[in-house]
């Protein structure tokens, strides 16, 4: 399936990358071509947040490339690099069949990273990235998340590989059952920012969209991107607290056209993800994080108004009760 992406780089404040997830099947709200999700990288200069993501110390050494991999289970988050065989068998399915002896292949604890004309510094790099990444996602879903990783070479072929029109602007790709990381957008992102983006993109792959609202699935992505980040609300969601301070708060959850890029008023993109992401949050901080996942998974198989109804909360209610969250924690 080939979907169009639009050019969606945002100057609103500190820097906005929207990165796009498109599934393997049509699992994505209309109003958004199949893509999704905004992602905050931090001011030039801002402080690194990478260290509080578990199993990333700041500063940690590099290690050395080896013949083997990791055990599962080690504290060591170095990774091993090999060059692969054409059609390698022990790379997951997700992986195979993409450039032959022209790649490189990177093990990490649990994550699997494929790149061609990439270092393989870059690549280790990414993956104790990943690693962290899944963790974090896998800490939320209550399962094993094992990712799965592409580095083309360019952003041109990051979008043939990943079967969209352009990756413009784009930091990474969410591609069925694997992460298509667009090199040049990936590399202007902070420590924090590549986190951020790893840990949503694999919350796609791993939880799926599909039947859900996209204020849900945006909003559960980003839930879990920042849940460990570090990064204040106010930071996270610069724009919709600009709008809250200036007296204007969000009238209803954002629907589909709320996440279609727009060159008029690109701030209001920004804006949608961050009230998804409040909406999650809110949930979360209100009924419990597990709750909320129940909530995704009875909304995947019943529908968002069945989920909402087992918290007792009708869409009307949840609505009244986001705003004043909102209101609150940014204000």
């Amino acid at each position: 399936m080939s979907v169009q992406v639009s050019r969606r780089v945002l100057g609103v404040g500190v820097l906005l990358l929207a990165l796009a997830s498109a599934s393997a099947a049509p699992d994505r709200s209309p109003g958004t071509d199949g893509l999704s999700a905004a992602v905050r990288d931090l001011p030039s200069g801002g402080p690194d947040q990478s260290a509080t993501v578990r199993g990333l110390p700041s500063g940690s050494p590099d290690q050395s490339a080896t013949d083997r991999d990791l055990p599962s289970g080690s504290p060591d988050q170095s990774a091993t690099v090999h060059n692969p065989a054409a059609g390698d068998r022990e790379l997951p399915a997700e992986a195979r069949g993409l450039w032959g002896n022209g790649s490189e292949v990177v093990r990490g604890v649990r994550s699997v990273v494929v790149g061609r004309h990439a270092a393989p510094e870059s690549l280790r790099d990414l993956a104790r990235r990943a690693d962290a990444a899944g963790s974090r996602v896998s800490a939320v879903l209550g399962r094993p998340v094992q990712p799965v990783l592409l580095v083309p070479g360019s952003a041109a072929e990051a979008a043939r590989v990943a079967g969209v029109g352009s990756v413009d602007g784009l930091a990474a790709v969410a591609d069925g059952g694997r992460v298509v990381v667009v090199p040049e957008n990936f590399a202007r992102l902070t420590p924090t920012g590549r986190d951020v983006v790893l840990a949503h993109e694999l919350t796609h792959v791993a939880a799926g969209t599909k039947r859900l609202p996209v204020w849900l699935y945006e909003g559960f992505a980003d839930y879990v991107g920042y849940r460990d980040a570090g990064l204040p609300v106010r930071v996270a969601a610069a724009e919709l607290a600009a709008e809250v301070r200036a007296g204007h708060l969000p009238g209803e959850l954002p629907g589909p056209a709320a996440f279609a890029p727009s060159s008029r008023e690109p701030a209001r993109l920004a804006r949608a993800y961050q009230e998804a992401w409040l909406a999650c949050r809110f949930i979360a901080e209100r009924f419990g994080e597990g709750t909320l996942v129940r909530l995704y998974r009875d909304a995947q198989t019943g529908g968002i108004d069945r989920g909402l109804t087992r918290l007792g909360l009708s869409a009307g209610t949840l609505t009244a009760r986001w705003r004043d969250y909102v209101r609150d924690q940014l204000a």
